[in-house]
């Protein structure tokens, strides 16, 4: 088959949404048993330690998070991993929310206690009434939120929170333009982390799990935390390991924290009177899942058929409108004279370039270059020799 019309091959595990998958279009065939894919879609399946066939050009999870993937592994095959950030941002946002009502209300043990209740004793109502002070709990309005990690979810939980009547506190050492723009006006910006857990009755973390963040939130910052007419909420719907459980327990039990909200369960705070644990919700919604696929898909279709690359964790963003049939993708280390080779060895070959975008993040560089005419597989192959070449691509189009 030609390289302008073959069929990809992509590997879905997991429970991916078929409206995303049908994004992937008529050039890409989609099953759970591939023994050599051309891409992989997942969710939640860890590949760490499996063995990720040679044949795989890219691997896109529905999801914001990559822990479930080998991901600098990829980056020195040369293979981009997408992911899908802010499309299930709703989602969480409502359930940071819920969070907040469930700690401040005492929602959770309310529910318990009329559970337990038993509808045929003649005394429910007047155990009801008796019982119910015990669970008297606050309003959010004129409390105020910190909110550490400024991405989509971040301002989408300010923003809510605001309209709720709350203070907002907003920190990120690295906010982009595009969530700088997007984040209220109302929210203050803080400086430091400190800042923020001094000031914040509630604090929701938003941050991925990196090595700068594991733990970030431990004895000593939940020390600075704000104490009002009650002790501060922890909310975490990031990653367990942003906080250190061990510490988050002892603050709990020394009434330092009032309840921790985690959608994580661990075996360490599963069960303790002060957490309110749920099954990794942040994203469980029909919408969520659908968007997320829909995103991914589109993304992995793109980069197979175009080359082009839009959020990927380990690849930078490189967008090159066709101005040829005849293209090249190039990964490669990013070390002096790269390019300088690859178009040296077109020009030897006797190719003009119409059109090369270069771009990199941190050891990789990706480059696109629209050339006038067919390349021979020759010249791939000369290409895929130069030193620190990670992988070569011709993507050449009908017409």
């Amino acid at each position: 088959m030609a390289e302008a019309t073959r069929q990809f091959q992509v590997l879905i595990l997991n429970n991916v949404s078929q409206t995303g998958l049908r994004r992937l279009g008529d050039r890409c065939d989609c099953a759970k048993d591939v023994a050599q894919p051309d891409a992989i879609l997942l969710r939640s399946a860890d590949l760490h330690g499996v063995e990720i066939a040679r044949s795989v050009l890219a691997i896109g999870r529905a999801g914001s998070g990559t822990n479930n993937i080998p991901v600098a592994e990829m980056s020195k095959r040369g293979v981009p991993v997408f992911n899908a950030p802010g499309a299930n941002a709703n989602a969480v946002k409502e359930l940071v929310l819920a969070g907040m009502l469930l700690a401040a209300r005492n929602i959770a043990g309310a529910m318990k206690f009329v559970a337990a209740l038993d509808p045929d004793d003649a005394e429910m109502e007047k155990k009801v009434e008796g019982g119910k002070k015990t669970y008297a709990g606050y309003e959010l309005a004129g409390h105020t939120l910190g909110v550490v990690g400024l991405g989509k979810i971040g301002c989408l939980v300010a923003d809510a929170a605001i309209k709720l009547g709350m203070h907002v506190i907003g920190y990120d050492p690295e906010i982009t333009v595009d969530a700088a723009w997007s984040l209220p006006a109302q929210v203050k910006k803080a400086n430091s982390l400190a800042e923020v857990l001094k000031g914040s009755n509630f604090l929701t973390l938003h941050v991925p799990l990196v090595e700068a963040t594991k733990k970030m939130i431990n004895a000593d910052s939940i020390a600075q935390m704000k104490h009002g007419a009650h002790p501060p909420v922890l909310l975490n719907f990031s990653r367990e390991g942003v906080v250190d459980e061990a510490d988050v327990l002892a603050a709990l039990d020394g009434k330092q924290l009032a309840a921790y909200v985690c959608d994580f369960p661990s075996k360490h705070v599963n069960g303790h009177p002060g957490v309110i644990a749920l099954p990794h919700l942040g994203a469980s919604t029909r919408e969520a899942e659908e968007n997320c696929a829909i995103m991914v898909a589109d993304q992995v279709r793109d980069y197979l058929l175009d080359g082009n690359i839009v959020n990927s964790v380990n690849f930078p963003t490189v967008v090159v409108p066709r101005e040829s049939a005849f293209r090249i993708a190039v990964a490669n280390a990013n070390v002096p004279s790269m390019v300088g080779q690859i178009t040296a060895a077109l020009a030897e070959a006797g190719f003009n370039i119409h059109n090369m975008m270069n771009k990199s993040k941190k050891d990789v560089a990706y480059t696109l270059v629209d050339v006038d005419s067919k390349v021979p597989q020759q010249v791939i192959d000369q290409i895929a020799r130069i030193d620190g070449v990670l992988s070569v691509r011709y993507l050449p189009r009908e017409g």
